[in-house]
């Protein structure tokens, strides 16, 4: 499925690629409406109605992603909410195992996600998924997100990476096919982001449910 020859440098996604979605889509879809029912004395689907429009309303937009964002729209305390449910985040089982042997054939590692500052670090913190990585980058340092070209073009400057020799790997399609109309050499999609719901069918790019099928890394 991959040339790994042809591939010096890996950008990882980190929600729903290497760490369970789970934990978000409970956060953003159960818990959040449930304070905000609470709050304003609504039912919990009413709660949810309203929410998924507001995020509809910026989804794509680094807006979507920031955490200042959402505290200040729903006057909740988002960050402090996230650390009430913290112990669900997991790291895919799969992953350490594939991020060693990556690591082992001297690619280099960046993970690169539309997470907020905040969010990122509570998540590392919870995983230390920091140990195999070379580089971590969210794209809130940039202020827009992987949807959109100007990243792309940002993060080449930074990272002086050859294009054609980088695999990107993440669970979205939009922002897979943002990837593929900047020209990233590599793609991979994740089928199975989170752990809770069916595995999704994808046509469009290679796709996998365990990034063990792809070892050994020659």
């Amino acid at each position: 499925m991959l040339n790994w020859p042809n591939i010096d440098t890996v950008l990882l996604d980190m929600d729903g690629t290497l760490l369970d979605l789970h934990f978000d889509n409970h956060f953003w879809l159960e818990l959040v409406p449930t304070k905000m029912a609470q709050k304003q004395n609504i039912t919990f689907d009413e709660a949810k109605a309203d929410l998924v429009s507001r995020y509809q309303a910026v989804e794509g937009k680094i807006q979507w992603y920031c955490l200042d964002y959402w505290q200040k729209e729903l006057s909740l305390p988002i960050v402090a909410l996230k650390r009430e449910i913290q112990h669900l985040i997991a790291i895919r089982e799969d992953v350490p195992e594939f991020l060693k042997a990556l690591k082992a054939s001297g690619k280099t590692l960046v993970l690169l996600t539309n997470a907020h500052p905040e969010s990122l670090s509570l998540k590392i913190e919870r995983t230390q998924i920091d140990e195999y990585l070379d580089e971590i980058i969210s794209t809130h340092e940039f202020g827009v997100s992987k949807e959109h070209q100007s990243l792309w073009q940002q993060l080449e400057q930074r990272l002086k990476f050859d294009k054609n020799r980088t695999l990107f790997v993440d669970d979205s399609l939009t922002i897979l096919k943002s990837a593929q109309t900047f020209g990233i050499g590599h793609l991979l999609a994740v089928a199975n982001p989170d752990s809770k719901k069916p595995v999704n069918t994808i046509n469009q790019f290679p796709a996998i449910t365990d990034y063990r099928d792809l070892l050994p890394i020659t």
